[in-house]
């Protein structure tokens, strides 16, 4: 008989972007890359035993940072980037389910024809049944980024590890690999050191609530293949703790 995969972490927050949706796209949901990411976690969920929970964003429909600029009130703006990330996490949401993965789709805003609200007890109760949870529409309050709602969901479920997935970026570099060649990837470094350098892999508030609660952040390229090698141990991406 063969013996099941040693994992590193138990219970996982999985952060993807909403460009990660969008794919090689400007906008807009690709279905091609839903597939992808339901395998990986159907793979993580079913043949590691690990518990998985989801954050969404929503830039690759709309951001309020830009609204603002365009006019718009930022409150006004940041409500609707909410409601971009609702859309991206029911997208998830099916395309998982058609491969047989039980979810749940909890929201930080009320709208329970679409979403159940988002209760804490009731989020872990899912995981503990070997349901995946998708966490929507940000933190529920304007002015806060769905980083931050990633570093608190991670926290409030006693997640082992924070997973932030990023499209076409495989860790922290010692500057931008676009624009310097001598960059060089970093394999892991201090919360302290990403916010005193500036480093704009996650915001500053997400990056100081995992510091202040010692809630491990690692940075990686979400494609195929990726999060298996990382729950199993393997040196992927960027360790931040």
């Amino acid at each position: 008989m063969a013996e099941e995969p040693i994992t590193k972490y138990r219970r996982i927050l999985l952060k993807l972007s909403g460009e990660a949706f969008a794919g090689n796209k400007d906008f807009g949901i690709d279905g091609e890359v839903l597939q992808v990411i339901s395998g990986d976690i159907r793979d993580a969920r079913d043949n590691l035993g690990v518990e998985v929970a989801v954050v969404v964003g929503g830039g690759n429909i709309w951001r309020g940072i830009s609204g603002a600029e365009g006019g718009l009130d930022r409150a006004q703006a940041d409500y609707m980037g909410m409601l971009a990330t609702v859309m991206n996490a029911l997208a998830l949401q099916d395309v998982l389910e058609q491969n047989g993965i039980p979810t749940r789709t909890q929201s930080a805003i009320r709208m329970p024809q679409v979403a159940e609200e988002y209760i804490r007890r009731r989020a872990i109760r899912h995981m503990e049944k070997g349901r995946v949870v998708i966490f929507a529409a940000g933190t529920g309050n304007p002015f806060f980024t769905t980083d931050t709602t990633a570093a608190l969901r991670a926290v409030e479920i006693d997640a082992d590890v924070l997973l932030a997935a990023k499209n076409g970026v495989d860790g922290i570099y010692t500057a931008d690999p676009k624009e310097d060649p001598t960059a060089t990837k970093i394999d892991s470094l201090d919360y302290l050191d990403v916010l005193n350098r500036g480093i704009r892999v996650m915001d500053s508030t997400a990056i100081t609530h995992c510091m202040e609660h010692k809630m491990p952040i690692v940075v990686f390229e979400m494609k195929p293949g990726n999060l298996r090698a990382l729950l199993c141990g393997e040196p992927i991406g960027t360790l931040v703790e």
